[in-house]
């Protein structure tokens, strides 16, 4: 049984062509900044960005987490969306890690709203109460089905926050779909953000890595958290090497993964002008006798919750893998 894998982006395995270039690496020791792979990636996607420099780190929850840190001081708090990764699914790191609060607002389906995040920003200098020092955004946004934040909101917040004192901070793990979903420059985004953390372990199909953005003084800041946090690596060009294949030639096709989600979307009786980017969601059925069944013929979902399923088209699931989803899928739908 051929096994089609729709439960996430990151279950990627290495191309071929990826594998060759890990395996001829060069390495060197990354906690002495001498890996040259390393160094050339964390230059490489600062540049993309528009930002002075960049630290590879494991995760992109470390990434998004010493990000935060960068711009918040324990006891004052980070404000983001109700659903957004940060404050969901990266087990209360923030608070447990760095004596960061986090509060959240309710938003329209995900989508920002630079006004209603302003309207809930607390000032310094009142000790009643406790200072918003950053506000956090997803883009695209995960649990909203892969939503790409409209660039006009973004723009607004940024511009608010420069006279507030206020820092943003951008959970970009999926911001190469936005990217090339929108249009919109990956330097656009990133000069939109104080901090900016950006995944090579999902829709760019490396095996491990994020890297974390941001200006120069804040990135040597970063580096010390990194080795605190146990995330100083060693030789790991190899991993270096994936990224820099990543973005060399997996950054582009992410459109035939939007593609593709908008054929499943579609054929699966799911409105296809609501698949943004990469995701479909499945919304009112049985998740749980859903996910078995299609498990059983050989189709994995991603169960969000009793009655929803998220499906994720990636490098690993071509033209005959939708096909074989299509056929497992539909009759139980």
């Amino acid at each position: 049984m051929t096994l089609v894998d729709l439960r996430s982006d990151t279950v990627t395995k290495p191309t071929a062509a990826m594998r060759r270039a890990m395996a001829g690496a060069e390495v060197g020791d990354d906690v002495y900044g001498e890996d040259p792979l390393v160094n050339a990636l964390e230059e490489r996607v600062a540049a993309m960005f528009g930002h002075e420099a960049g630290l590879f780190v494991p995760s992109g929850t470390m990434g998004n987490q010493i990000g935060m840190r960068l711009v918040c001081q324990p006891g004052q708090e980070v404000l983001g969306d109700a659903e957004a990764h940060v404050v969901t699914y990266e087990m209360g790191a923030a608070a447990a890690v760095f004596g960061l609060s986090t509060r959240t607002v309710v938003s329209d389906g995900g989508v920002l709203s630079a006004d209603q995040l302003i309207s809930q920003v607390r000032p310094f200098g009142n000790w009643h109460l406790t200072p918003t020092a950053a506000v956090a955004v997803e883009n695209t946004h995960n649990r909203a089905g892969g939503l790409v934040q409209p660039l006009e909101e973004l723009e607004k917040l940024f511009a608010w926050s420069r006279d507030a004192g206020v820092s943003v901070h951008l959970d970009g793990a999926r911001i190469w779909n936005a990217a090339v979903a929108s249009g919109v420059p990956l330097d656009t985004y990133g000069r939109l953000a104080d901090t900016a953390s950006v995944c090579l372990s999902k829709g760019l199909g490396a095996p491990v890595g994020s890297v974390l953005v941001a200006g120069a003084d804040r990135i040597a800041e970063a580096r010390l958290w990194r080795k605190r946090l146990g995330g100083g690596m060693r030789q790991v060009g190899v991993l270096a090497a994936a990224g820099l294949h990543a973005l060399d030639h997996h950054v582009d096709r992410l459109a035939d993964d939007h593609a593709r989600a908008k054929q499943l979307a579609e054929r699966l009786g799911v409105d296809p002008a609501g698949v943004h980017t990469n995701m479909v969601v499945l919304d009112g059925v049985a998740a749980p006798m859903l996910a078995a069944a299609a498990k059983g013929e050989g189709v994995l979902v991603s169960e969000v919750s009793a009655t929803r399923v998220r499906l994720l088209t990636h490098l690993d699931v071509d033209d005959a893998g939708l096909d074989r989803a299509v056929e497992v899928l539909a009759p139980l739908l």
